[in-house]
């Protein structure tokens, strides 16, 4: 029967919890620690108790009343100590504990919550030097009540109580000042729980706004990539050139990347590299002879992944912006990538009246780059003696590649 119970609560302490009652759950709890100690998890005690609001209060209480019993056989034994007459002391420790008890709620639940935490020094003095002088009335009351009503007031041979009365009273702060501590320690525990718990929520709200942002700038760099491509298609039909249907094959590889790859955190590096191939064949197709490109890829490790469309807003941009000089379109590309780092250039033909900063492609990719490799990277953009240059050098030993 036991072994039936302790199963039931190990296969289903995390399903319909909360429909079993406080005390099939105790219950639940004491035959599994009995009978499978080792199988039981201590989260999933935390996680059974902390769905029962009485139960909660239960246990606290249960806590409250052990810590009172210790302080009381505590006085027992500072008291006694070396006295002979324990029925007498047992007694007279029991007319300590409720003004020990009162003084140290007072303490941790009103002067150091409402006053010391909250900064409110000059109040804390002013109650706490209160407290003293009606605790000390208050304690001195206790102790002659104590030697009153206890019976067996003479004993022979022995002082029924071993200390003297600034002792007794020291005694009684003693336990209010641990009381005082021990609450500082909690207040604090909470407090530093509630800050990481605000935090991580700051941290999400960020991560959602970022992962939106990433998203548009993403919904930004796909309809300006089409539309080129579409135009270029466009003009093609319009001359009925025999290269239009292979264009439309070229676009629907690029479409099916952008479609299926663009969603992930990370490509690998030689599908980025595929891409840049066909997109380049489609433009190959577009300018005729007028273009010369000369393009070396160099990937030393397969294994290396990057942000998926990263590299082609460079690309598109050279295509689109480049100055055709003496009837040709030059560009020239170097792709290298090691474990350490990624290497890009990029270089085309262009006026040298033109600004640096063009499209809005360009400025998408700037943003990426900032939000997906925080000082990972170095974009240097330049145009001089008619050469637009681009280099974008990535260390790959800084990435996080599982951002999207």
């Amino acid at each position: 029967m036991v072994y039936q119970f302790s199963t039931v609560f190990d296969i289903r302490i995390n399903k319909h919890l909360h429909k079993v009652k406080t005390a099939e759950k105790v219950m639940f709890i004491v035959i599994s620690l009995i009978n499978q100690p080792k199988k039981i998890k201590y989260s999933n005690i935390v996680t059974m108790l902390s769905m029962n609001s009485f139960l909660k209060k239960f246990l606290t209480g249960v806590i409250h009343v052990f810590f009172w019993v210790l302080v009381y056989f505590f006085y027992n034994y500072f008291l006694g100590f070396g006295s002979n007459n324990i029925a007498y002391i047992t007694s007279f420790s029991f007319y300590l504990m409720p003004v020990t008890i009162i003084l140290s709620y007072f303490v941790a639940y009103d002067l150091v919550p409402n006053y010391l935490l909250k900064k409110r020094y000059n109040l804390f003095i002013l109650y706490a030097t209160y407290s003293f002088v009606f605790s000390f009335y208050a304690i001195l009351l206790s102790i002659f009540h104590g030697i009153v009503f206890t019976e067996n007031l003479s004993i022979e041979n022995s002082s029924p109580i071993t200390k003297t009365l600034p002792l007794i009273v020291l005694g009684v702060y003693f336990v209010v000042l641990f009381v005082a501590v021990l609450s500082l320690a909690f207040y604090n525990y909470r407090s530093v729980l509630k800050n990481e718990d605000l935090s991580n929520k700051i941290l999400k709200n960020q991560l959602k706004l970022r992962e939106q942002e990433l998203r548009f700038l993403k919904m930004q760099i796909h309809p300006h990539f089409l539309f080129n491509s579409l135009n270029t298609i466009y003009g093609f039909a319009l001359m009925k050139k025999d290269e239009a249907p292979e264009m439309i094959l070229k676009l629907s590889n690029l479409l099916d990347y952008i479609l299926y790859q663009t969603d992930k955190p990370s490509v690998a590096l030689s599908k980025e590299i595929a891409h840049l191939k066909d997109y380049i064949s489609l433009e190959k197709m577009r300018f005729h002879d007028t273009l010369i490109v000369d393009a070396n890829f160099l990937n030393s490790n397969e294994d290396i992944e990057i942000a998926p469309m990263l590299l082609i807003p460079f690309l598109e941009n050279s295509f689109k912006h480049g100055a055709i000089k003496n009837g040709k379109l030059k560009i020239d590309l170097e792709l290298k990538a090691s474990e350490n780092e990624l290497y890009f250039k990029l270089m085309n033909s262009s006026n040298s009246d033109r600004e640096t900063n063009i499209g809005i492609g360009l400025q998408n990719i700037k943003k990426r780059l900032e939000m997906l490799y925080p000082a990972a990277f170095d974009l240097e953009i330049e145009n001089l003696k008619n050469i637009y240059t681009v280099v974008l050098k990535i260390n790959l030993n800084k990435t996080n590649h599982h951002v999207s």
